[in-house]
């Protein structure tokens, strides 16, 4: 009678819990050869998997907290630590799949290198090298991305602003293209948007500032990668001579005030202003919308006196209701201007890592008419439908720039705990 063919389960006392849990394959195997010869490249698969030794630590601490907490709260139930120990659960279940992860990989190597390890059972580990290391490498990922802090205004409503910059009036014909690409977006995806001020030149056929709020909790962090230079490289309807032109726009992304609350359910105070240090004027609106626009004193600017931040709206016919929204866009700029600042000085703070960051006024995108391309320069990618993309098709250009953007926000964390490792180790 033929014996049953080997199987990696019957070699299981090499396999831990932790192997099982990213299920290494348990299959039958054909029968072995007599001259058996396999080469196995650790050097790729360790490369795919690597994590910064900085940051694993950081991930082991705050698991640690977690472990704490869970203890606390056993003896002794309290609101802020729940919500803390809710947010150090996904750190703490990452780095134990990761964990996992990596013994599994670790224990694969260990049976292909040992020269005691049966042949056949060498071969069912190589078979498994490819798909350990890819559930190690999404493991990584997982946990880099729970190491992330969330954004502070994240969970906020957004405001749009869209101006002209250089190119005189092709560039406020590509800002008015924009506010509609947006537009046309907001609407593919069934997002509200409110109109907070909307300009056009005399000709009606450029922008001369256009904002709008997309007043769902979120949206600050779906268009936030937004803001930046969007440049154009085409050929205007007023070129006689066929010659490209290039012009920008600028788009500024903010959250919007409305929801603004810590998660204590106070106001955040990014948000808070003294209307003593608020210059209002009120003036008559210009431009197109008929005669009660043009001569009734419906348009209000406020001016936040200390930092010379301006909001003017001229939206409404309401004096009112103009007042509100200017007031909300004055708060909303007010709290992007002290973030930034309060980043900025935080960075200057670490050395080597102000490096790591790029500026708004940098050119992050690029939109090219003769070759039918548009290109994130940011990110390092380029769609080839162009008309499809001004229509609204920014799904796959939003998520790859979120990648990006979480991608250096984990060169910056790494950086930053090496930097921190490097002053206690000075202050011991």
């Amino acid at each position: 009678m033929r014996p049953p063919p080997m199987t990696l389960s019957m070699f299981s006392p090499l396999r831990t819990p932790a192997s099982r849990s990213c299920g290494l394959r348990l299959r039958i195997s054909t029968p072995p050869r007599r001259h058996f010869q396999l080469t196995v490249h650790l050097r790729d698969t360790e490369t795919a998997t690597s994590l910064s030794p900085s940051l694993l630590r950081r991930a082991q601490a705050l698991s640690e907290q977690h472990s704490v907490l869970s203890s606390q709260l056993a003896d002794n139930y309290d609101t802020k630590l729940a919500r803390k120990l809710g947010s150090l659960s996904a750190v703490s279940d990452a780095l134990k799949a990761y964990e996992a992860a990596n013994n599994d990989l670790s224990e694969l190597h260990s049976l292909i290198s040992d020269p005691k390890t049966d042949p056949e059972l060498r071969s069912l580990a190589a078979d498994d090298i490819a798909s350990t290391t890819s559930i190690l490498t999404d493991s990584i990922k997982t946990l880099q991305t729970t190491l992330i802090p969330k954004h502070p205004f994240a969970h906020l409503p957004a405001l749009v602003e869209i101006r002209p910059g250089t190119g005189g009036s092709e560039a406020a014909i590509f800002a008015l293209d924009l506010w509609k690409m947006y537009h046309s977006y907001c609407s593919n995806q069934g997002l509200p948007t409110v109109t907070v001020n909307y300009s056009l030149n005399e000709a009606n056929d450029g922008l001369i500032e256009g904002i709008f709020e997309v007043p769902v909790d979120g949206a600050y962090d779906t268009f936030r990668t937004e803001a930046g230079i969007h440049r154009v490289q085409r050929v205007p309807a007023t070129e006689t001579k066929g010659r490209t032109h290039t012009s920008t726009a600028s788009v500024m992304v903010l959250p919007s005030f409305q929801a603004a609350e810590t998660a204590d359910g106070e106001e955040d105070p990014d948000f808070a202003i003294d209307m003593k240090d608020v210059r209002v004027d009120v003036l008559r609106a210009s431009g197109a919308g008929g005669q009660h626009v043009n001569k009734t004193e419906s348009a209000v600017r406020m001016t936040h006196i200390p930092t010379g931040i301006v909001a003017a709206v001229q939206e409404t016919r309401s004096q009112l209701k103009n007042r509100e929204k200017a007031l909300a866009v004055l708060k909303s700029r007010l709290a992007e201007k002290r973030r930034s600042e309060r980043e900025a000085e935080e960075l200057k703070m670490r050395r080597g890592v102000s490096k790591i960051g790029a500026g708004r006024s940098d050119k992050m995108r690029t939109y090219n008419y003769s070759q039918n391309r548009v290109t994130d320069h940011r990110a390092g990618w380029s769609c080839h439908d162009l008309p499809g993309f001004m229509e609204g098709g920014l799904e796959e250009m939003l998520r790859v720039c979120k990648k990006w953007a979480d991608d250096r926000e984990v060169e910056r964390l790494a950086a930053e705990a090496e930097e921190d490792e490097k002053e206690m180790k000075k202050g011991k």
